[in-house]
């Protein structure tokens, strides 16, 4: 027994991503961590703006970095993303539950260190995300549902308001949106509208007196 232990040796795993690299996404400034022997800082923080993506992605450049990853967190991971990408990195979206889950993490590491780590040894999993002109269609298509969902409500409202204000389009007209090409239009139907109103009056008034 006790020489089948002086015979076991020891496994070092190694990296999957030799070159990797990870950032901590925030609202207002990103942390970004690279190997421990690619860098003698090799964690640092950067603020948001483009000028600050780029002093991040001239930094990843210098430590060697090839592929990198972030947490999907809201929309703040758009700009560094697409900085990245173009600056030529293989940047990958991870979910922070996959992170999170893995344990032995160590309570003195940032959370860009932790993730860096992660990704380096292969224990996360990209994210499936759109590329190229088929990420624009998308864009297009969920801003032009966008769009209709808002004209839907403008339309109910324009509706509620007209009735309110006792004016029975609805009656009139099958469709209220074809009054939205020109406000002369739906001022001439507003008259005609009133002028149907007071001829009905009329015409009730005059049946009243002749059955009187």
């Amino acid at each position: 027994m006790s020489g089948t232990k002086k015979t076991r040796r020891k496994r070092d795993i190694s990296p999957t991503h030799p070159h990797a690299a990870a950032i901590d996404i925030g609202a207002t400034l990103h942390v970004a961590a690279v190997g421990p022997d690619q860098d003698p800082e090799p964690v640092r923080s950067f603020g948001t703006f483009t000028g600050d993506l780029h002093r991040l992605a001239d930094w990843f450049q210098q430590c060697g970095v090839r592929t990198v990853a972030m947490e999907s967190t809201g929309v703040y991971w758009i700009p560094a993303f697409e900085i990245l990408d173009q600056r030529g990195f293989e940047v990958i979206l991870v979910n922070a539950r996959d992170a999170k889950h893995v344990p032995g993490r160590k309570t003195d590491i940032s959370d860009a260190q932790w993730l860096q780590r992660l990704y380096e040894y292969g224990l996360l999993r990209a994210s499936f995300r759109l590329k190229g002109e088929v990420a624009v269609l998308r864009g297009y298509l969920r801003q032009r549902e966008r769009l209709l969902d808002y004209a839907g409500s403008h339309i109910q409202h324009m509706q509620k308001a007209l009735t309110q204000m006792n004016l029975q389009l609805h009656h009139v007209v099958t469709d209220i949106t074809c009054l939205l090409i020109s406000p002369v239009d739906l001022k001439c139907l507003v008259l005609r509208v009133r002028r149907l109103d007071v001829t009905l009056m009329l015409g009730i008034q005059s049946g009243d007196d002749r059955t009187s």
